[in-house]
């Protein structure tokens, strides 16, 4: 499995494996912990290393594909597209356009801080 991508898979859980395989994927894509472009572990791989069947990784693979969150690139492999890094970029905007509301702040000021902040 590749160092990027943690995975743990409760057998007693009542919640099917490709769920987990597929929420614990995108919870890391979410967090930013798998940056776009980084390309996930083959399915025979990941459904050896996770000792579940490759039909059950093949699917969480499918779906995260539906979602947005991975691109398949046929024998290349599969990668982090990115949505789910735009995603949090997007929920942390609107937080902290929230913040600077609450705080009375303009628009100006608030850029300004942002810009400050990422060094630029």
């Amino acid at each position: 499995m590749s160092p990027a991508v943690r995975i743990a898979v409760d057998p007693a859980s009542g919640v099917p494996p490709f769920e987990q395989v597929r929420e614990a994927i995108r919870a890391q894509v979410d967090s930013g912990a798998l940056a776009p472009g980084v390309r996930l572990p083959p399915v025979r791989s990941l459904a050896t290393s996770l000792d579940l069947a490759p039909n059950t990784v093949a699917r969480a693979y499918k779906e995260l594909e539906a979602l947005g969150v991975v691109e398949t690139r046929g024998r290349a492999g599969t990668y982090v597209s990115g949505a789910g890094v735009e995603r949090t970029l997007r929920e942390a905007a609107a937080s902290y356009a929230d913040t600077v509301r609450s705080l009375g702040a303009s628009e100006a000021d608030a850029l300004a801080a942002v810009r400050r902040a990422l060094g630029s």
